[in-house]
């Protein structure tokens, strides 16, 4: 009896077959298992393994931004002292940040109390405010009635949108019960008001997708969402899907292509940069600003610097909470091109950062000169004319 001896096609053929019935993505191999061995020692807990790197690379450490920066999403203290504004200030020279936007949903009867401290401060001039929109309760009439209290706001000084959080989309109720789409017509009169006033709205829609997908061991964000509870959106019958809250976003977008969108923590598409991409081309309004998703632009260093590059008119600097000492780990991943270094909160990422090396072109647009050119009347001094 004749034998036969498997082909190299046949055993591919095989393996790819293994492949599909595991249903892995397209192009991605599966890393081979220890030969089914197990750990002789207790395992650790996830928060108890650090290992200590043997990498012996190239380290430079970035204190000071090259350049100086506005900060688009600063969030300080809400009850915005003189004080409040004094301890902000005094931290901003060392890390050369030049302007920082209180991007809070500051409500219309705290702005000039607000305004009324930094001009009391002692820096005046390196603060400035955006306002909020009450969005509860929307119902007939409501779109106007915001409106007008955005037009007012913004005579009394306001220079924009403060962060529309994400609970517009996610949780905020209409009058009649049913939750608020991000698309709803009854408020196109706000977004109206805000092209003609040609001052930008900052958007903070859904939250990242992992924490609308299930909580198993093949999420990246496992231990962020086993920390917080308030950041689990799997129930899809209390939210709505990461992909639901997207395209109302996006749908709203494209019916009003003369505001001056910011998407804040660049939509949460950082980890998808071509699809970002595509917003942009699609979208020539649009903008994206960077606060609080460093851990995946510092982990793609060659697509990242390849996209900021090609987008460098729509990239906004944006740091969220403020914490002084996290500031230069931006200004480490934007300015070299050092390898695998750490990130600063372990619950957002156990990966490494590497520096995606952007030339000093790209690095004014992002850290400045962009948000001066979205922004009308935003003070100008101490940042360089070109």
């Amino acid at each position: 009896m004749k034998r036969t001896v498997p082909t190299l096609l046949t055993v591919g053929l095989l393996f790819l077959g293994v492949l599909g019935a595991q249903q892995l993505p397209p192009g991605q191999i599966r890393p081979r298992p220890a030969e089914g061995r197990e750990p002789e020692f207790p395992q650790p807990k996830i928060r108890d393994y650090h290992p200590r790197s043997t990498l012996v690379v190239p380290e430079h450490p970035v204190p000071k931004a090259r350049f100086p920066v506005i900060d688009f999403h600063h969030h300080p203290p809400q009850s915005m002292t003189v004080d409040d504004v004094n301890r902000v200030g005094d931290a901003m020279a060392g890390l050369n940040l030049g302007l920082m936007v209180n991007a809070n949903s500051t409500p219309s009867a705290r702005l000039k109390p607000a305004m009324d401290a930094i001009a009391a401060s002692r820096y005046k001039g390196k603060m400035v405010m955006f306002t909020g929109l009450d969005l509860r309760n929307v119902g007939p009439g409501s779109g106007q009635k915001i409106a007008a209290q955005l037009d007012a706001d913004v005579k009394a000084g306001a220079l924009g949108v403060g962060e529309i959080m994400k609970s517009f989309g996610l949780t905020i109720k209409k009058a009649d019960g049913t939750r608020l789409k991000i698309d709803d017509p009854e408020l196109d009169p706000v977004w109206q008001t805000a092209a003609r006033l040609k001052i930008p709205v900052f958007m903070h829609t859904a939250d990242p997708s992992e924490f609308f997908q299930p909580l198993d061991f093949n999420n990246e964000r496992w231990l962020e969402l086993a920390l917080y509870p308030d950041r689990r959106y799997q129930d899809r019958s209390r939210f709505p899907s990461f992909e639901e809250l997207m395209a109302e976003r996006d749908h709203l977008i494209a019916r009003h292509p003369n505001v001056t969108w910011v998407l804040a923590h660049m939509g949460w598409h950082a980890q998808d940069l071509a699809r970002l991409g595509k917003m942009f081309d699609a979208n020539p309004n649009l903008y994206g600003e960077l606060g609080a998703v460093l851990y995946d632009i510092g982990r793609q260093p060659r697509s990242a610097h390849d996209f900021f590059v090609k987008y460098q008119d729509r990239i906004i600097f944006g740091k969220d909470s403020y914490q002084p000492d996290e500031y230069p780990y931006y200004w480490r991943v934007f300015e070299t091109n050092d390898e695998y270094f750490d990130y600063y909160r372990d619950y957002h990422a156990f990966w490494k950062m590497y520096g995606i090396g952007l030339p000093d072109a790209v690095l004014k647009k992002i850290y400045y000169a962009n948000a001066l050119r979205i922004t009308p009347n935003l003070p100008r001094a101490g940042f360089p004319a070109n």
